[in-house]
């Protein structure tokens, strides 16, 4: 296609370089890649590693910056031909508002408000292991984190002691054995935290962290406690907006009708999962449910690389980038007729 500007988030660094430079580059483009201003170092790493295999100068190119001064003019630049970008909703909206004026390709892949449902019959520890894993692995930095844990009421008060208490043993740090990490810097911190107050002054009841870690291991980095909200409205704000940390609502639902009608009422439409030991009730989630991936029996997130990943409304334009479906981005379709003359052909060959 030509040239192809990539935008990436911080979140998985290394992961959303490396699903765009490679069938962008497969593909026959040459690529400028603007690096979240949070991460910058691993997109110039990925840069030199590209330079000593062999690529030639000029094919990939890392471009630093923060969103405004970087990444708005590699969008209006007429001399890039498509652009992928992972990040959020409103930087989304306004790349395809302004792509739209020359009717630039693009793909966006942006956040989520995922749903996890736990059926009356789910297997209550597997459930609460991959809620804990959906919720809070990667400090909840997941566009296809389980901000929304939608329960059958048979079951709640149980699963919500059990994840209440294996939350509050989850090990928050940066080494290896920690469960999770920091959150990317102070602003977003600070976003999760008027968010929990704001809740919190609504009504809805913090059960478990809901708080910044100030203690000597974690004073000098931008820790939230893992964090468990209930008594939430389905419209309420802190139910409808991305907060990309290590935040979950739980829901009280009568059953499957009401769990699907709660998981779908959502502006997003990125991924959803559903625990449960009742085939025909996956069949029915997995045909009813709104959204790019779903999960039968597993966390919300984990999609693998040669699989499509995307979504719907607020989370995407429709698109998919990993997997094969990806060189349908970084390529275009070309229809071709050859119309032949067989008699031509042999006459012009000598053969009779």
């Amino acid at each position: 296609m030509g040239v192809a500007g990539l935008i990436v988030a911080a979140n998985t660094p290394i992961a959303n370089v490396a699903w765009k430079a490679f069938p962008s580059l497969l593909c026959g483009n040459t690529a400028v890649l603007k690096a979240s201003e949070d991460t910058p170092e691993t997109a110039y790493a990925f840069a030199r590693l590209l330079e000593k295999a062999g690529v030639p100068a000029g094919a990939f190119n890392v471009l630093q910056g923060l969103g405004e001064e970087a990444g708005a003019p590699l969008v209006e630049s007429p001399d890039v031909d498509l652009v992928s970008f992972t990040g959020s909703t409103g930087v989304g909206r306004w790349i395809a508002e302004t792509a739209g004026k020359r009717l630039l390709k693009v793909c966006l892949e942006m956040g989520g408000k995922n749903p996890l449902i736990v059926c009356n019959d789910a297997d209550l520890g597997k459930a609460v292991e991959g809620a804990c894993l959906a919720a809070f692995s990667n400090a909840g930095q997941r566009c296809a984190s389980g901000s929304r844990i939608l329960v059958f009421e048979k079951i709640y008060d149980a699963f919500v002691k059990a994840f209440v208490e294996r939350t509050k043993r989850l090990k928050v740090g940066a080494q290896d054995q920690d469960d999770l990490g920091p959150v990317i810097n102070e602003t977003q911190l600070n976003n999760m935290l008027s968010a929990v107050g704001q809740a919190a002054s609504e009504g809805i009841r913090v059960l478990a962290g809901g708080h910044r870690l100030t203690d000597p291991d974690h004073r000098d980095g931008y820790y939230m406690a893992p964090t468990i909200l209930d008594g939430v409205g389905t419209h309420s704000p802190i139910s409808r907006t991305e907060l990309f940390g290590p935040i979950t609502c739980v829901y009280r639902v009568s059953g499957l009708d009401e769990a699907l009608r709660a998981a779908n009422d959502s502006p997003f439409g990125l991924t959803a999962a559903m625990y449960t030991q009742d085939v025909d009730r996956a069949m029915v989630f997995l045909q009813k449910i709104r959204c790019g991936v779903a999960i039968v029996n597993g966390p919300t997130y984990g999609s693998e690389p040669h699989m499509p990943f995307g979504g719907l409304r607020d989370s995407g334009n429709g698109a998919r980038e990993a997997g094969t479906e990806a060189l349908d981005v970084y390529s275009d379709l070309k229809t071709i007729y050859i119309n032949s003359d067989a008699r031509k052909a042999s006459r012009d060959s000598g053969e009779k």
